[in-house]
C-alpha cells in the first residue's frame, strides 16, 4: 500500500508545466504524458530489464503489426506495481505472469500492471504482453517517428521504421526510457513468404509460419537501446565481406539491398573498411563484434540501428549528393555518420534525452576525425569549419531532464557540440592525451548508458583539471564564450588586454593568437582582465577561431566574426 501511495503522489508532482535550462531557452510547456515517458519515477526504477524476446507478425496488406513480448527483468526494489511504455494505438489483448493474467492500466502511452504479488528485491521474473494494431505512421522519416510503409522499384512492399526521437513503445511494448537497455534480445518477424525480414545481431534460423509467411529469427548478444531495435521488410538481396581489424581478428560484414542497386552498392560499400579502420584507431575496435556490422538499404535517409544500419543516401557522395561542410564531397555522409554511432550512441548511450548531445556530438565530431585520418588534418579543419557555418545559437545544446524531449529547434547538438570537441582538443592542447581520452570514453563506457557528468568527470580526471565551467558554458547556454580584447599598437609590438566574457562561473579556457606570421602564442584569459604584449602589428593580429569555437568582441569595434 505505501508503494501505491507513492505512486499517487509522484504522479501528482511529475512536471508538466514550463521548464528552463540555465540558458535562455525559451519555456517549453511539457505534459503529463511528456513526464510519464521521460522521467524516472519508482515504478521504472524498481526493476532492470535483462532479456527481451519479441515475436511479431508485420502485415504489409493491412499495416499491422501484431504478437508479444517477453520481459525478463530483476527486481531492484520490493514491488508489486511497475509501468511499461506502448502507445494508444497498439491495443493489448492480455499481460500474463507465469501464464496467469494480470491486471493494468493504461494512460496514454503508460501501461501500470499490478502483480499478484511482492516481487522482492533481487528476485528475477518475467512478464509477457500480448498486442497488436496498426503503428503511427511515420510523415518524414528518420525525423518524426513510426512504420514507413513503402513500395520498391518493382512494386513490392517495403517496411522500415524510425522511432528515435519517439520512442520504440510506437511498436512494441517495452521499458520506454534510454536508461535500462537489455543485456541481450530475441527477435523473432515473419513476413509474407516473398519478402525477407532483417533485423539486429544474426540471423539464427528462418521457419515457416502459417498464413503465407516467413518466419526469420535474429538473435542480439549484446546490450541494446531500444531505438536501435528494428524491422526492415523487402525483397532485398544479400552479399557480405570480411573486415580484418589491426590484432587480425575478423568482422563479418552484411549488405541487404535492392536487388536493382547490387553493383551500385557493392561499389559504395567498399568505404565500409576504411572506415572502420579509421574508428577502431580512435575508438577501439567495432563495438557490436559477434553480432556483425550491416548496412540495410531504407526508403528513408537513414538510421543508427544497431549492427542493422539504416541506408537511404541513394549511394551519392556527401548527403543526399550535397556537401554541408566545405570538405564532404569524398565521402557517403550516412555511411559515415550513422557508423560512427556504433560508438556513440549504441554502445555509449546517453542515459536521458537531455544528454543526447553525447552520442550526436560525437558522432558528427567522428566525421572529421574520419576526414583527418583519411584526407588529413587540414581538411578536417575545413570539414569543421563547414560544419560551423550551420550552427544557430539560439538553444542550449542541452536538453531538460526528465522528460521525453524531441524539441530542438536547431542541430546545435550535433555542429555546435562537435566544434566544442574541437575546441577541448585545442583547450587541453595535447594530442597524445586527447587521442587518449576519446578511445578511454569509448572504452570505459562501453555499452553503458551515461550522463553528461559522467564525461565531464572522466576528463576532469584525465587532465587533472576543472572543465566543468567549459561544458556548462557550451552546453548549457546557447551562445559560445566572448574572447573580449583591446590592441594598442607600439613601433614592433602590440599591447593586446584581454578577457573571456561567458556566462557559465568560473569559465576560463586557454586560447592562441598571433600578430605577426610566426606562430600562435597561447593566451590564458579569465573572466579579469590581463595584458600582453606580442610581436607584430596590430593590423595581423588573429585569433586561432579555426581552433576555437568563440566570439570574438574588439573593445573599440564590435564584434568580429569568426573567421
Amino acid at each position: 500500500m505505501r508503494l501505491i501511495l507513492l505512486f499517487l503522489l509522484l504522479l501528482s508532482v511529475l512536471p508538466a508545466g514550463a521548464q528552463n535550462l540555465p540558458g535562455t531557452r525559451q519555456a517549453t510547456r511539457f505534459s503529463r504524458q511528456d513526464s510519464l515517458r521521460g522521467a524516472l519515477t519508482p515504478l521504472r526504477t524498481c526493476y532492470d530489464v535483462g532479456y527481451y524476446n519479441l515475436n511479431v507478425r508485420v502485415n504489409p496488406a493491412d499495416s499491422t503489426v501484431r504478437g508479444y513480448n517477453t520481459i525478463v527483468y530483476r527486481a531492484t526494489a520490493d514491488f508489486r506495481q511497475f509501468q511499461l511504455d506502448l502507445f494508444p494505438d497498439m491495443e493489448i489483448s492480455r499481460i500474463t505472469h507465469r501464464d496467469k493474467p494480470l491486471t493494468y492500466k493504461r494512460e496514454g502511452t503508460a501501461v501500470f500492471v499490478t502483480l499478484p504479488e511482492l516481487q522482492k528485491t533481487g528476485t528475477v521474473d518475467s512478464v509477457t504482453v500480448y498486442y497488436g494494431g496498426k503503428p503511427i505512421v511515420a510523415k518524414n522519416a528518420p525525423w518524426d517517428g513510426g512504420f514507413v510503409w513503402a513500395r520498391d522499384k518493382t512494386g513490392k512492399p517495403w517496411v522500415a521504421m524510425a522511432v528515435e526521437g519517439t520512442g520504440a513503445s510506437v511498436w512494441w511494448p517495452l521499458k520506454d526510457h534510454p536508461s535500462d537497455e537489455p543485456d541481450s534480445m530475441a527477435i523473432s518477424c515473419e513476413a509474407p513468404r516473398d519478402l525477407m525480414c532483417v533485423s539486429n545481431g544474426n540471423l539464427a534460423g528462418t521457419g515457416e509460419a502459417d498464413g503465407g509467411f516467413t518466419r526469420y529469427n535474429w538473435k542480439v548478444t549484446y546490450p541494446i537501446n531500444a531505438y536501435n531495435v528494428t524491422l526492415n521488410i523487402g525483397r532485398y538481396t544479400h552479399f557480405s565481406d570480411i573486415y580484418t581489424a589491426a590484432d587480425g581478428d575478423t568482422l563479418s560484414l552484411d549488405y541487404y539491398v535492392m536487388p536493382y542497386n547490387e553493383v551500385k552498392a557493392r561499389k559504395q560499400f567498399t568505404q565500409v573498411k576504411p572506415m572502420l579502420a579509421c574508428f577502431e584507431k580512435y575508438f577501439g575496435k567495432y563495438p557490436f563484434w559477434r553480432d556483425g556490422y550491416a548496412l540495410v538499404e531504407t526508403p528513408y535517409l537513414g538510421m543508427e540501428h544497431q549492427s542493422a544500419i539504416a541506408y537511404g543516401n541513394n549511394y551519392q557522395k556527401g548527403y543526399l549528393g550535397r556537401d554541408l561542410s566545405g570538405a564532404g564531397l569524398g565521402f557517403d555522409y550516412i555511411i559515415i555518420h550513422e557508423s560512427a554511432h556504433e560508438y556513440w550512441g549504441n554502445s555509449v548511450t546517453a542515459a536521458d534525452h537531455a544528454d543526447m548531445w553525447i552520442q550526436e556530438s560525437f558522432t558528427t565530431y567522428a566525421e572529421a576525425l574520419y576526414v583527418e585520418c583519411t584526407l588529413g588534418y587540414e581538411t578536417a579543419l575545413r570539414y569543421l569549419q563547414g560544419e560551423a557555418k550551420l550552427i544557430r545559437n539560439i538553444e542550449p545544446v542541452q536538453g531538460p531532464p526528465e522528460v521525453a524531449f524531441n524539441n530542438w529547434m536547431t542541430s546545435d547538438h550535433y555542429f555546435k557540440g562537435s566544434l566544442m570537441l574541437h575546441t577541448l582538443r585545442n583547450a587541453i592542447s595535447d594530442d597524445k592525451l586527447w587521442f587518449e581520452i576519446l578511445y578511454g570514453l569509448s572504452q570505459t563506457f562501453r555499452y553503458k548508458t551515461i550522463r553528461t557528468q559522467d564525461i565531464v568527470r572522466y576528463i576532469n580526471t584525465r587532465t587533472a583539471k576543472n572543465f566543468a565551467p567549459f561544458f556548462d558554458q557550451y552546453l548549457n547556454y546557447p551562445k559560445p564564450p566572448v574572447l573580449q580584447y583591446k590592441l594598442t599598437p607600439r613601433r614592433d609590438e602590440v599591447q593586446i588586454s584581454y578577457r573571456w566574457e561567458a556566462k557559465a562561473a568560473g569559465f576560463a579556457m586557454p586560447v592562441k593568437v598571433k600578430a605577426s606570421g610566426k606562430e600562435y602564442t597561447t593566451l590564458t584569459p579569465t573572466e579579469k582582465w590581463q595584458t600582453t604584449t606580442l610581436k607584430g602589428r596590430a593590423a595581423d593580429f588573429k585569433v586561432a577561431t579555426e581552433l576555437f569555437y568563440i566570439r570574438l568582441e574588439e573593445q573599440a569595434g564590435g564584434v568580429i566574426p569568426n573567421k
